[in-house]
């Protein structure tokens, strides 16, 4: 291992170049799409050659990305934005503050956010992913009503699970649907076109929408 780590070393001229080389030996060898190790998400080394390898068209089966809100990182987001639909599964972990919000061009197919509190209601009714996870979001009771009675009305139509953890979901909180945050557990609500259903669940501070289509 030792030997073949030298031999890279002195073969390029930086580590960017040697990652990108193999990388590049590995999809023509195998066909695949990558998946990246979120514990080295947040590196300086690996984060432009992500950048580099969607600007290649390389699909990746999960990305794992870690923002500190740097301005440099917002640079590179608006890379790594106009190609997400190169991308399976966005896993995003955020740890800046409110004045630093990611802007998406385009969107994967599945997206996860920790610390997601600058993902709006806005944010998430824009959003074109079948899956949709966050985490330690701000979202209220009010704010799933909406997204129940648009979804109803036919927004977010690609939508097939979607799952929002937060603090400000209360039992005695604003009414969704004209009812109690807990008695819409395990309620199925139809779109009004009656072509799916959703099946809402409750959990620990997190509610849970999973769609049903009709054949």
């Amino acid at each position: 291992m030792a030997c073949c780590s030298t031999g890279i070393e002195t073969f390029w001229a930086n580590h960017q170049e040697g990652y990108l080389s193999i990388i590049r030996h590995l999809l023509k060898m195998f066909q695949c799409k990558i998946s990246t190790y979120s514990g080295y998400s947040d590196s300086d080394l690996f984060q432009p050659t992500i950048s580099m390898l969607l600007d290649l068209q390389v699909e990746f089966e999960e990305l794992c990305i870690h923002f500190k809100g740097s301005k440099d990182e917002n640079l590179l987001w608006n890379q790594i934005s106009r190609n997400l639909g190169l991308v399976e599964d966005l896993r995003i972990l955020s740890s800046f503050d409110t004045d630093f919000k990611l802007v998406f061009t385009s969107w994967p197919q599945n997206i996860t956010i920790w610390d997601c509190y600058w993902f709006t209601l806005e944010s998430l009714m824009a959003c074109t992913s079948s899956t949709i996870t966050l985490y330690f979001s701000h979202l209220e009771n009010k704010d799933m009503d909406k997204i129940l009675r648009e979804w109803r009305a036919g927004e977010l139509p690609n939508l097939k699970r979607l799952i929002i953890a937060s603090w400000r979901f209360e039992e005695n909180g604003e009414h969704i649907l004209g009812m109690n945050l807990l008695e819409i557990d395990g309620m199925v609500i139809q779109a009004d076109d009656g072509s799916k259903t959703a099946t809402i669940k409750l959990g620990q501070h997190y509610i849970e929408m999973s769609v049903t289509l009709f054949q």
